[in-house]
């Protein structure tokens, strides 16, 4: 019974890691709102901080 379990566990990881590599709608645009320099989230249309010179 218990390795009924464990056999059922693993084939579900493996399920959910083939679905895990699909690309999903949206990922572009995550990571075209990432500043390129820095890999930070940029808000708004503005440059990111780190191109203002301003302090951390």
């Amino acid at each position: 019974m218990i390795v009924k379990v464990v056999i059922l566990f693993l084939v579900f990881m493996v399920v959910m890691a083939m679905f895990g590599k699909l690309r999903f709608p949206g990922q572009q645009k995550l990571a075209s709102a990432r500043c390129s320099h820095c890999g930070r989230f940029r808000l708004g249309k503005g440059p990111c901080d780190c191109r203002k010179g301003k302090p951390k």
